[in-house]
């Protein structure tokens, strides 16, 4: 999706200014909060490609919340004369970076923020707000999310509820009951986080604490009872308006080239010395300006400034048989090429060629255009014809290739019959193991790892929306430039983090043995595709659409009258203003919410909410899967060709994406009807290998608890062995119930659930839960020692590693706030134990490859889904790797404990499943 990227200018200034030292230049004056601001913003554009963009200051003079209420703000402090000094240079620099600045009078940043992020939310974009304004976080929907560049907090609707405790359509709410002290917005003297959290989770919303203010007992009941008639205005303060009069709507925030000669000036002025020398090397090599700059670690400034862009000068274009032989001669002779394609579509299955780039050395490459076709385009080597002549090359497992997502140009090739050996390196793997936390492009690869700026993207020669041309339509030396540049860059790139992996040895080993062995894999479970029963998914398709005419029926008939079941709008006019059902909690714009954790509440005393919910759910699956996945089969296969990406999470999980097949829901029997659209063809099944509880496991493991050691050893159900040292009775004696709880405790605590959470989950005190949470520890003191341990290694070295060394970065570990270091702290617990898995996953992945291409059977891996591995088998075989799987996939890791593999075989994915 396009992406609109919001600044708090105002709330920048203030950290800035604050967080670094007193810096000044010659004349004495102040340049801090310059440098911050200026830093954050070139670091922004390094991590996140805008369409829009726009940095938002607070304008002088009041607000109209200065109207309602003369008390706001009035606390402040005048700002700092030495903030008030670089006001002016700040808003010049910005400007001339490139950025569209706003300051709105009447209305605050935020309120101008907000907007903007409705309206380009409205307009199908993507909206990131760089911020560190709690305040924004009532901001956050699916489309919205917010970044905080000092801390890289990254916040979407699950990171506002893990850091506050309410997701965002309670944050108003939340902090009307807690106040700010900074906007002397007072809230409920002696409400703190954990009780507004408590009151809004009990009661549903602000109107429901006022509605049952009476039954709160002790000091801080009274306390709320008598700040009842401010809540209302308190609220109204700390929400964001979100329909203000602007100057200019989202879409005219479009990015603007940099103003060196202006960039020269100021940072003249301010003494930025090292951004000074980059924009006077840019000025005189005469580049072409990028529309934003990236930022470089501190460490590579120099390098940026000394080596402001790629030179060209070295490339070449290959449209004679004369230089194609010569360059044939090249990558024969040298020991690695890095090389990339060029194609007519992003679709791995469907991509044909356009042209092949290589490069042999730093500045010398070449592009060997095949099939451009433009008025006037030159003529060109016969694509099939050159196709053959490289072939040799292509296939040779002698000549090594360096590429960035090698996977696409295997699959690019492979549509032309052409196997593509070789592959040695990936700087795409290469830069996820080394900080799988930060961006893996190739853009940021470059400015990150080389300091090279300048380099060309594919919307600087194709164009972007409705003007986007293909690529046989552009320029062949336009083209050159492109594709050369990328395989330059991608040599470049490889050559400095090559040598940082063999600095590391373990993760040159996970590097080596783990993820480059996958992409193979990977690139065969993708060609293989899974058979889809197209009639069976209409089928189900017409079913569901059947079922939710009768369910519309249904409702008009409750409400007594027809309206929109996919309007929230109308359905809040029914049920709150016609039916007169309680409103449990409201938008951030005021008006009674309809979100789905409301109507299954009310559905539990209301016939009409839980049709509206069962309506939803038939929706959901209708428009994602069986309207979605016929239109997925391939026409030349009869498949659908999910693609897997080995840098889709952290912890090094696998994704799953056009489509994603990872997510089919299981928990309804409408969902897992899905399912039994995945099909073997006539003389096969479908097989499926699923890891048993592999993250307890490996907590085991890692905890090295002796108690939870020997219950995996002996090969109890780990949950019935876990209540019975919770509930202190033989584990033959444990209920059903019993068992649940303790399953409830295994999983929660392997995810760090607090005592809350527990309570939760299990409908109980909070007492209770806690009780429940300290036998555990008391049982399984190794578990309890496992967290404190890996919490402080990670408050030590800034991440946790896996049992085979993969690094997964913890950025807040060390925050002052304690909600984002106690977040932190739970993922550094977790991380190791989902990480761990994926990498057992990924070799179980190889390791039945591998053997079945050693006993060359027709059996073909199909998909991977979380700890589940998919086959199709012919039935001949079928005996055979049903006996195999389990002791290949137990064989892959020698832990503490035995791995166990489960097998199930059926006709569809949900028979085996």
């Amino acid at each position: 999706m396009p992406t609109l990227l919001l600044v708090d200018g105002s709330s920048y200034l203030y950290r800035a200014f604050h967080a670094l030292p007193d810096l000044r230049n010659a004349r004495g004056e102040p340049t801090g909060a310059a440098y911050g601001v200026i830093n954050m913003l070139r670091r922004l554009l390094g991590d996140y490609k805008a369409d829009r963009l726009a940095c938002v200051f607070d304008a002088k003079g009041k607000t109209f919340r200065d109207d309602l209420y003369p008390e706001y703000k009035s606390n402040r402090p005048p700002m700092p004369e030495d903030l008030r000094a670089q006001i002016d240079p700040i808003h010049a620099c910005v400007r001339a970076l490139g950025w569209p600045l706003l300051c709105v009078e009447g209305v605050e940043a935020d309120d101008v923020i907000g907007t903007l992020a409705q309206q380009a939310a409205a307009g199908g974009y993507d909206v990131v707000i760089s911020t560190g304004d709690k305040d924004m976080a009532q901001l956050v929907t699916p489309r919205v999310r917010l970044v905080n560049t000092m801390s890289n907090e990254v916040l979407d609707e699950a990171g506002v509820l893990a850091k506050f405790g309410v997701p965002p359509d309670r944050i108003v709410d939340y902090l009307a009951l807690v106040g700010d002290a900074v906007d002397n917005v007072p809230g409920v003297e002696k409400c703190g986080p954990k009780t507004a959290v408590k009151w809004l989770t009990e009661y549903g919303s602000l109107d429901g604490v006022v509605e049952n203010a009476q039954a709160i007992k002790g000091v801080v009941g009274d306390n709320l009872r008598r700040h009842l008639d401010f809540l209302s205005l308190g609220r109204q303060l700390v929400t964001i308006e979100t329909a203000c009069e602007l100057p200019m709507k989202f879409d005219e925030l479009t990015p603007r080239e940099l103003d060196r000669s202006a960039l020269v000036g100021l940072y003249e002025r301010l003494e930025f010395k090292t951004w000074l020398r980059e924009q006077r090397a840019a000025l005189e090599n005469g580049g072409a300006a990028p529309a934003v700059e990236e930022e470089a670690p501190a460490a590579e400034a120099e390098v940026v400034a000394s080596a402001p862009g790629v030179h060209r000068e070295g490339y070449e274009t290959i449209l004679s048989e004369t230089l194609l032989e010569e360059w044939l001669a090249l990558i024969d002779e040298v020991d690695i090429t890095a090389f990339d394609t060029e194609t007519d579509s992003l679709e791995p299955m469907r991509a044909r060629v356009v042209g092949l780039s290589f490069c042999v050395a730093d500045g010398r490459a070449a592009y060997l255009p095949l099939a451009h076709r433009y008025p006037d385009a030159p003529d060109q080597l016969p694509l099939d014809a050159t196709l053959a002549r490289l072939r040799p090359w292509l296939e040779s497992d002698e000549h090594l290739k360096v590429g960035q997502n090698l996977k696409y140009d295997m699959h690019v090739l492979a549509n032309h019959g052409i196997r593509l050996g070789g592959v040695a390196h990936d700087t795409m793997l290469q830069s996820f193991v080394l900080e799988s936390d930060k961006g893996q492009d190739l853009d940021q690869l470059a400015k990150r790892h080389t300091g090279l700026t300048g380099t060309l993207s594919y919307t600087d020669v194709c164009g972007k929306g409705a003007a986007q041309i293909g690529f046989e339509e552009v320029d062949v030396q336009r083209a050159t430039d492109y594709s050369a540049e990328d395989a330059d860059v991608t040599l470049r790139v490889h050559e400095v983090l090559l040598p940082r992996l063999a600095r590391e040895p373990q993760l040159t080993k996970l590097y080596a043995e783990i993820e480059m062995p996958v992409v193979q894999v990977l690139f065969e479970m993708e060609r293989n595709g899974i058979l889809v029963d197209r009639d069976r998914l209409i089928a189900q398709s017409d079913m569901l659409g059947r079922r939710m005419l009768e369910i519309e029926a249904e409702a008009h008939g409750l409400a007594k009258q027809p309206f929109n079941l996919n309007s929230p709008k109308q359905i809040q006019e029914i049920l709150f203003e016609r039916e007169k059902l309680p409103v449990l909690k409201k938008t951030p714009s005021g008006t009674p919410s309809t979100d789905e954790e409301v109507l299954q509440q009310l559905a539990l005393d209301y016939p009409l909410p839980k049709l509206l919910l069962e309506y939803r759910q038939f929706a959901k699956l209708k428009s994602t899967y069986t309207d979605k996945l016929p239109k997925a089969i391939n026409p030349q296969t009869g498949r659908v060709h999910t693609s897997f990406s080995q840098i889709g999470a952290v912890t090094g999980r696998l994704s799953s994406s056009e489509p994603n097949l990872q997510n089919i829901p299981v928990r309804t029997e409408e969902g897992r009807r899905i399912r039994t659209a995945f099909i073997a063809p006539a003389g096969s099944k479908i097989v499926s290998a699923d890891y048993s509880q592999i993250e307890l496991r490996i907590m085991a493991h890692l905890s090295g608890d002796e108690r939870l050691l020997q219950a995996f050893a002996q090969g109890e159900d780990v949950h019935r062995a876990t209540a019975g040292e919770v509930f202190s009775v033989h584990p033959l004696e444990v209920t059903s119930e019993q068992r649940r709880y303790a399953k409830t405790i295994n999983f929660g605590l392997i995810y760090g659930m607090s005592a809350h959470g527990l309570a939760r989950a299990l409908d109980l005190e909070r007492g209770a839960a806690q009780a429940y949470i300290d036998r555990y520890f008391a049982r399984y003191p190794g578990v309890h020692r496992y967290m404190d341990e890996t919490r402080m290694l990670a408050r030590e070295k800034g991440y946790v590693e896996t049992v085979f060394g993969r690094r997964l970065w913890l950025p807040d570990i060390r925050a002052s706030q304690v909600g984002r270091r106690q977040a932190a702290e739970r993922a550094a617990i977790n991380a190791p134990m989902q990480g761990t898995a994926a990498d057992i996953v990924k070799l179980a992945m190889r390791a039945v490859r591998d053997w079945l291409l050693q006993e060359r059977l027709a059996t073909r891996l199909l998909l991977q889904v979380h700890d589940e591995l998919v086959l199709e088998v012919p039935e001949a075989e079928l005996a055979l790797v049903q006996e195999a799987l389990p002791r290949l996939m137990a064989g892959v890791a020698e832990l503490k404990v035995p791995l166990l593999a489960e097998v199930g075989v059926g006709m569809n994915w949900e028979e085996a499943h």
